[in-house]
Formats: structure tokens, sequence, C-alpha cells
């Protein structure tokens, strides 16, 4: 990875293999073969997916046999709509896990605050809001306070379609009012498919970013998403997101941010893709060669 930055490494989401949601997607496929498939591309490292065993014991043996380091897992938090107290006890598990694994970031995903039994099955219309933003940037504070004193983790916020923090304005309105512990996961492609250029994020909270999603977007399939107000989960099937250099997000601001903020840490190709409908090693070579490729170019324009 001589085209990185030093201190900034590139790993790979499990969901070009196996989905997390769908489990009809990959379903089937060996853990070996995600493993096998993301060192063959090159990447250092994978985030956690539902086939990984969650004991550190069995986990870091796996990863280590293919050369791979744990970059994070995602976390489902409710913060959203329950106390901190029993936040922290919910979290104690997978926090432990990411500590063990060396990790120095933990994803959090809300899900609390979302429509229905199986909100990414709902019209993308029937998202809902958060009540009292202030007092969910309490919340959110308190517990990254504790995730760092405890674990030495420091949280990292995934912005997300259908949860409660989507659109710009929504994630700056939390952003706005948490604490310097409380750290944002950048996610290029969830961004686009919002409506707002990521590069907004990068010019309000430079000093937040914990951690990077490099997600691609078909824009006309979105577009289509949107027109029909189909759900999250038909957008993925219809092929919404795509990994880097497939759809139509310019990577390059991405690259001259990491370059000259010295900004360090994972950042992860993640395409959540039908793998029989696009072969996974195919697509994840596909995707960190154009990351390459956008390193290398800007830096021939920064000299």
């Amino acid at each position: 990875m001589d085209f990185l930055p030093q201190g900034v490494r590139l790993a790979v989401s499990p969901l070009s293999w196996t989905n997390d949601v769908l489990h009809d997607l990959g379903g089937d496929t060996p853990i070996e073969t995600c493993l096998s498939e993301a060192a063959q591309a090159g990447y250092q490292g994978v985030e956690l997916g539902r086939l990984f065993p969650r004991d550190s014991a069995a986990l870091r043996p796996l990863l280590e046999r293919h050369g791979l380091a744990l970059a994070s897992g995602w976390y489902s938090g409710e913060l959203a709509e329950r106390d901190v107290a029993a936040e922290r006890e919910a979290a104690r598990d997978h926090a432990a896990l990411l500590k063990a694994m060396g990790c120095e970031v933990m994803v959090y995903g809300e899900v609390a605050r979302m429509a229905g039994d199986a909100p990414l099955d709902a019209p993308m219309s029937g998202r809902l809001r958060i009540d009292d933003a202030a007092a969910y940037a309490r919340r959110l504070t308190e517990f990254a306070a504790w995730l760092a004193g405890e674990y030495g983790l420091r949280l990292a916020y995934h912005h997300h379609l259908m949860m409660v923090a989507e659109t710009f304005d929504e994630i700056a309105g939390i952003f706005d009012r948490t604490g310097p512990d409380v750290g944002l996961l950048l996610d290029t492609g969830h961004a686009a498919a919002a409506g707002f250029d990521y590069g907004l994020l990068l010019d309000a909270f430079p000093d937040r970013i914990a951690h990077i999603h490099l997600k691609d977007m078909r824009g006309e399939v979105m577009a289509r998403i949107r027109d029909t107000d189909a759900s999250f989960n038909a957008g993925v099937l219809a092929g919404m997101f795509t990994v880097p250099g497939d759809g139509v997000v310019d990577f390059a601001p991405l690259a001259r941010f990491v370059r000259d903020s010295g900004w360090r840490g994972w950042m992860v190709v993640e395409a959540e893709q039908d793998p029989a409908l696009a072969p996974p090693l195919p697509a994840v070579t596909h995707g960190l060669e154009h990351i390459r490729r956008t390193f290398l170019a800007t830096a021939e324009t920064h000299a």
C-alpha cells in the first residue's frame, strides 16, 4: 500500500461476499473464501461480518492465517431510545472483542427510531427522525467517553440511510452538540444516496472523522429507488451501491483530504451487492485499484 500515507490502511467489508441483513445474498459463502479473496486482492484488513466468530481466541488466528487485521465492526446502538447505562451493558461484549483484536474504533449504527418491525423493507419515505437532538447528543457523548475510557475505543458514528442521521443537516445537528469523543464514520456512498456531497462533512467536521467507508453509488438506480419510494433492501437488491470506480462518487477530494490533513486510520472498501451478480473478487479488486489510481493521480496533481 505504498500509495497511501503512513498510518493509513485499507480494509474491505465482508458485505461483498455475505450480506448481514439479506441472508440469501452469499449466505452459503464460507468465511474462508471471503478472507482468502480479501487477502488475494491486496487488502490489509477486514471489518466484522455476521459469519465471523465473536471470540478473539478463534478470530485472531483465523485472520492471521490470511495476513489480515480487524479494522472494526458494526455495533447496533439504541441511544435514540434507551439510556446510557443500558447501552453500556449492551455494548460490553462487542467492545471487549474489538479491544482484544487491537481495534481503535467501534462503528456505531443507530437502529432505534426506525420504522416498523422490518425498517429496511419499509418505503424510504417512512423514515423516522430524532425527537430531541440535544438530548441524544448528550447520551452519545457520555457513551463515547465511557467507551474511550473503558476500552480505548473511539466511537465512529455511522450516518446511514433510513436511520436518524441520514441528511447533512441531521448529521450536523447531532455533531454540533456532541463532545470530541464522538467520532464520525464518513461513508461516501451513504452521503451520495442521501443527496449531499460528502465534502460537506470533510469541511464541517475534519477533526471528528474516525473511520472511512469507501462506497460508490449508481446514480440512476438510486434515482429510481427514490422515485418509486422503494425500500433500502430493494435498493441493495437493485444495485444502488457498488465499489469505488463503478458509480458516480468522486473520491479525489477524499484522497486529498487524507493526504493533506494528516488523517490516520482505516479506510474500508464496502459495497452491498448481490455476489451472484457482482462476483466479489473482481469487484473488490476493481475497488482497490480505483482507490490506488485516485491517490496516485491526486499526488501528482498536488506535486
